[in-house]
């Protein structure tokens, strides 16, 4: 076979016509891992094999529909090849051009899915996550490659709620072993011997030594930031590992208490809400938040909404809405309303009823309808 590249597809095609000329050109391509070249070649295969022009032309719209429909075919089938190859050489970025053109997002969350922390992972970083194809895993390794103040400041924009909470997770998880592994540290040097516990709360048990003016063993402004996420955690694990959190920060010193956003203006705050999440002491939680709702500020009425639905107790969620988030404007939006409480509590009466006395059709339909 001649040296010369072009030489040698003269000859292939002269012995075996196109289909040996296009194999030739697919093994050259494939040997030299110009996989973007491979996915041109089978288009012009595809292209040649359906009597069209080699050199495309104008547009797939203008094509008759049967030619085109085999062609789109053809083209996803080169796609999935060519982006197959870029995996097998560990280059997602580049696959993902071609997955992404076809909507096929498994095989590179698949090869996300297997990565370790490394660097220059920015490009795979960003297909997880802002594309949404492994957001998890995306997170993960913001975590591990960047930390935990990266991992926060990402968690305050992060806008899709269904994966959110797989990354809260993540992060509450990473700070508790990082707060262990410091006070265990600090309690070596000090007593001379390691701890057996891994639980916060057990290793500052009666350790009140860990705690004097300028101690702490943690940044305290992550502590808060990462408290104020799990309030929407669902999973009983990482509540119990939030309220850890919660606890070793009511015990710093005056200098580290800072005030989170009403109603949480202390640790204690946090604790008591998450402790109720957890189904304890959830009446004395109850009874905390009504009295921090007694303002004008409708922040902690709100919080108390939420904990009252989330507790199940949604008769109780209506009469604090009612009485202060009546007149009540730009609601949080995860705070449910007096007509999503209702709709919760199969309350339809009065769903009936709140829609009558405010001139609200639609809900009053829903209600009636439902009644």
């Amino acid at each position: 076979m001649p040296d010369d590249p072009f030489d040698a597809f003269d000859a292939a095609v002269r012995s075996g016509g196109a289909d040996a000329g296009f194999e030739l050109l697919l093994q050259r391509f494939r040997e030299e891992k110009k996989y973007s070249l491979m996915f041109d070649a089978r288009a012009m295969q595809s292209r040649h094999a359906l009597g069209m022009p080699l050199v495309q032309n104008g547009r797939l719209e203008n094509l008759p529909a049967d030619s085109r429909t085999a062609l789109e075919r053809a083209y996803v089938e080169a796609a999935r090849e060519t982006g197959g190859l870029f995996l097998a050489d560990g280059d997602i970025a580049r696959a993902w051009q071609y997955f992404r053109a076809i909507g096929e997002t498994a095989p590179v969350a698949a090869a996300i899915e297997q990565l370790t922390p490394g660097e220059n992972q920015e490009a795979v970083i960003e297909i997880a996550l802002h594309d949404g194809v492994h957001p998890r895993k995306g997170f993960e390794l913001i975590l591990a490659n960047y930390g935990i103040c990266r991992a926060i400041t990402f968690l305050d924009q992060y806008p899709d709620r269904s994966t959110r909470e797989d990354c809260i997770r993540l992060l509450v998880r990473a700070l508790h072993q990082e707060l262990a592994g410091n006070l265990k540290r600090a309690i070596v040097r000090a007593e001379g011997c390691a701890p057996e516990a891994a639980n916060v709360s057990e290793l500052i048990a009666g350790r009140d030594w860990l705690f004097g003016e300028h101690d702490y063993y943690v940044d305290t402004s992550h502590v808060l930031s990462i408290l104020r996420f799990s309030l929407d955690v669902e999973d009983r694990a990482t509540l119990a590992l939030a309220v850890e959190l919660a606890e070793y920060g009511g015990r710093l010193s005056p200098m580290f208490q800072y005030r989170g956003e009403p109603p949480f203006d202390t640790y204690h705050d946090y604790t008591i809400y998450l402790r109720a999440l957890l189904g304890e002491c959830v009446d004395e939680a109850v009874a905390h938040f009504h009295q921090k709702a007694a303002n004008e500020d409708p922040r902690p009425a709100e919080t108390l909404v939420m904990l009252l639905a989330r507790l199940g107790r949604y008769g109780e969620a209506i009469d604090v809405s009612l009485e202060h988030l009546r007149d009540a404007h730009g609601l949080r939006p995860d705070c449910p309303s007096v007509f999503q409480l209702c709709q919760l509590a199969g309350d339809y009466v009065r769903l009936r009823e709140l829609a009558r006395e405010r001139g609200d059709l639609l809900h009053f339909a829903a209600g009636s309808m439902q009644a």
